[in-house]
């Protein structure tokens, strides 16, 4: 009877240490999970971060370019407005039949060197985009995307 009732001793106290060492085990596991998972988070936000940096330099460049065209058809509307007002004024007051034919000469070749003026306007704004997007836009997505994390590495535990 001694030896089952050491036998069952025993037994209880290897059960019992096994169920400590696996509740040992559990709380390590659920500690580096914690670990592994706070930093899965820091490396999503800094990733995440890189995304918005790039989309910031994207809608600069894309704000500006908007600018520039909007600038250039407010000018070019307000350039019209005054172009068709004196010539208006010159044909409805001019006296002269010659003169008159002269102002509608001048006016056709002012409408189409200014339209041809705008035109270029826009059309160099969207080139000088396009070469900011392939030299500058370009290697700043580079230089985010390449960006080194400068945070540690989770710590390893045996």
């Amino acid at each position: 009877m001694t030896i089952q009732l050491t036998l069952v001793l025993l037994l209880l106290v290897v059960a019992s240490g096994s169920l400590c060492y696996g509740f040992w085990q559990l709380q390590r596991s659920r500690t580096l999970m914690r670990m592994l998972n706070s930093y899965r988070i820091a490396t999503n936000s800094a990733v995440q971060k890189r995304r918005m940096d790039i989309y910031e330099v994207r809608n600069r460049a894309k704000l500006l370019e908007d600018t520039v065209s909007g600038s250039a058809s407010a000018v070019e509307k307000m350039h019209r407005v005054i172009s068709n007002t004196t010539f208006s004024l010159v044909d409805r007051f001019s006296k002269d039949d010659e003169f008159r034919q002269s102002a509608h000469k001048a006016r056709k070749t002012h409408d189409q060197t200014s339209k041809q003026v705008y035109h270029a306007v826009r059309t160099t704004n969207k080139a000088i985009h396009i070469l900011a997007d392939s030299l500058f836009i370009t290697k700043a997505e580079k230089r985010v995307i390449l960006k080194k994390d400068t945070r540690k590495e989770p710590p390893e535990k045996d």
